[in-house]
């Protein structure tokens, strides 16, 4: 009995040390350099991004969970766009680009959109083939935390919140 209850004790700890090193920001890596063609045919840079605590979206008009989870990203994005939080949505290589405008259209999506037509921004980003696939990016251009699925939106406002109170540079 005296080592299930060590056993349940070390599972407890290495859950609160993980938890601490997500936190605390270690192991945070630099978002990777990548350019973002947007709708209306602009580019953004992951350089752009710096200053402001961003959700970087990986979706799919065809990906359930995706257009399940996009009115809580809109959400998100209102509630937290004053205070210098930005959101990017990219839409997946085969993703025809008319179902993309469609949807961002017909849903009036407030943030922008990127088309990756050749994949490398998935590419970059950790070789993304699953959606959605969700990475929060600090304001000195670090991702923090990423999620496969849709996230913990409870749990996301708070990091989003702590990320938002820390200075740009640290």
């Amino acid at each position: 009995m005296a080592s299930k209850t060590w056993i349940a004790g070390l599972a407890a700890a290495a859950v609160i040390g993980v938890g601490a090193w997500v936190y605390t920001g270690a192991g945070q890596s630099a978002a990777p350099q990548s350019t973002f063609v947007l709708l209306d045919g602009s580019q953004k840079t992951t350089s752009d991004l710096k200053g402001q605590v961003t959700l970087v979206n990986f979706w799919a008009t065809s990906c359930t969970t995706c257009v399940a989870e996009m009115p809580e990203i809109i959400s998100t994005y209102n509630k937290y766009k004053d205070k210098g939080f930005n959101t990017l949505a990219v839409a997946m290589s085969y993703d025809p680009p008319s179902y993309v405008v469609n949807f961002v259209e017909s849903r009036k999506i407030p943030f922008q959109v990127a088309l990756d037509n050749t994949g490398n921004v998935a590419k970059a980003w950790g070789d993304v083939k699953l959606t959605p696939s969700t990475f929060i990016v600090n304001k000195r251009g670090e991702i923090v935390k990423s999620y496969i699925g849709a996230p913990d939106f409870a749990e996301l406002h708070k990091l989003i919140e702590k990320l938002l109170a820390e200075p740009a540079s640290a």
